[in-house]
């Protein structure tokens, strides 16, 4: 097999991505992360790459647990993307050490800019501003496919050194209060019990009762259950009502919810 690209998307940045590389490379196969299977993960083709979001200035813990279960053949060209809303900081390089630490080479590293999804911090940018960044992201995917082609090594991209300092920091404060962080969730009274933020959540961290959504505080902080819930009744402490959600226009519900194992009632 030529290339297989692994990915990890919350609200389809990361799939687009993985879908537009694999357009420009030849025999491409794209596996969510959350469908990879468990235990050692044997990737059993010339080329792998990762397609993953920037959590918090760094890698998301899925991201994490995945590296440290892949094991590519020893003359697999290995690199990956990292999509962010324009602070990569020093996500690659950590990425580097980890594979570095078992022995594997990551050959390259990209960032790519695309909206964000971090309702919190801001509601979804003007359609206009989203269709320059998705032009933008065009370019840069086109570049990085001929970069893998040519099977090019080079340092990952990374963020200034002020950034890399400060944001890591940050990053490794915060890590392990990722998972509770779900505290800050509730649905509210717009909330039919559809259960769409169950189905489509990687971490299988939200549960209905009573038609209504808890979660688990296994939390990866990926929004997808509030940015897909579709009467927008899913908020992140109490700004988020107010703000414009955010999904990538060109994925669908259906693509997202084939990235997650089935729930089962």
């Amino acid at each position: 097999m030529a290339t297989v690209l692994y990915f990890y998307t919350g609200t389809g940045n990361s799939l687009w991505t993985a879908r537009r590389l694999s357009e420009n490379l030849d025999g491409t196969q794209i596996i969510p992360m959350s469908m990879a299977g468990e235990g050692r993960l044997k990737a059993d083709a010339d080329c792998v790459g990762l397609v993953f979001p920037v959590h918090i200035w760094g890698l998301p813990r899925r991201v994490v647990d995945f590296a440290a279960r892949l094991a590519p053949a020893e003359n697999t060209y290995l690199f990956a993307v990292a999509v962010n809303a324009g602070q990569v900081a020093a996500t690659l390089l950590q990425l580097q050490r980890l594979l570095e630490e078992r022995n594997l080479r990551l050959a390259s590293g990209f960032s790519l800019c695309m909206p964000s999804n971090y309702i919190p911090w801001g509601g979804a940018p003007p359609a206009p501003k989203q269709e320059a960044l998705f032009d933008k992201a065009r370019e840069k995917i086109a570049r990085i496919a001929s970069a893998v082609k040519g099977r090019t090594r080079q340092e990952p991209e990374k963020g200034p050194w002020w950034q890399n300092l400060l944001f890591s920091w940050f990053y490794r404060k915060s890590f392990s209060r990722v998972p509770a962080m779900d505290s800050s969730f509730r649905a509210d009274e717009k909330c039919n019990g559809c259960g769409i933020c169950r189905k489509i959540c990687p971490a299988d961290n939200v549960a209905i009762e009573n038609n209504r959504p808890g979660w688990r505080h296994r939390c990866e902080q990926c929004l997808a259950c509030l940015q897909w819930c579709p009467q927008e009744a899913v908020q992140f402490g109490r700004s988020t009502a107010r703000k414009r959600r955010y999904r990538h226009p060109e994925i669908s519900l259906s693509d997202m919810l084939a990235c997650v194992p089935p729930r089962h009632p």
